[in-house]
């Protein structure tokens, strides 16, 4: 089933790889094939990943659209525990991921880790406001 994608003006698209930018109209791309995509809204770069859920989403990413390279597990591993230690609550989060991973899930381990980043934004928002009621 083929896949519709719209484009704002000069919103950029990654499809297996090639780096794309729309130009100064919208328009739709319809996929035919299966492919790997990311919207330019989908992407954290790599300057943007100043928490550690963001860096883990930075390496799910790298592990999307370069085919689960092998020294990326060993960094995907350190990074969850890292993460796992500050902040217990996301295991479930984690294991999803994991889960996702070990099933070849790649977009679903992203779409998650993604979900694990606004669940990491929302504790530090409670936390901030915890601070400031003090």
């Amino acid at each position: 089933m083929p896949l519709r994608i719209h484009l704002k003006p000069f919103e950029r698209l990654i499809i297996n790889g090639a780096a794309l930018r729309n130009g100064e109209r919208s328009t739709n791309l319809l996929i035919e094939n299966t492919c790997k995509f990311l919207r330019e809204s989908e992407i954290i770069p790599e300057s943007g990943a100043d928490t550690a859920c963001k860096r883990l989403c930075v390496t799910l990413q790298l592990i999307y659209l370069a085919d689960h390279p092998i020294e990326a597990d060993d960094l995907l591993v350190r990074q969850s525990m890292e993460i796992l230690r500050s902040m217990p609550t996301s295991a479930p989060y984690l294991v999803a991921i994991q889960d996702e991973l070990a099933a070849k899930q790649y977009h679903r381990a992203l779409k998650i880790g993604r979900e694990l980043v606004a669940y990491e934004r929302s504790l530090m928002e409670r936390l901030g406001g915890a601070t400031n009621a003090a």
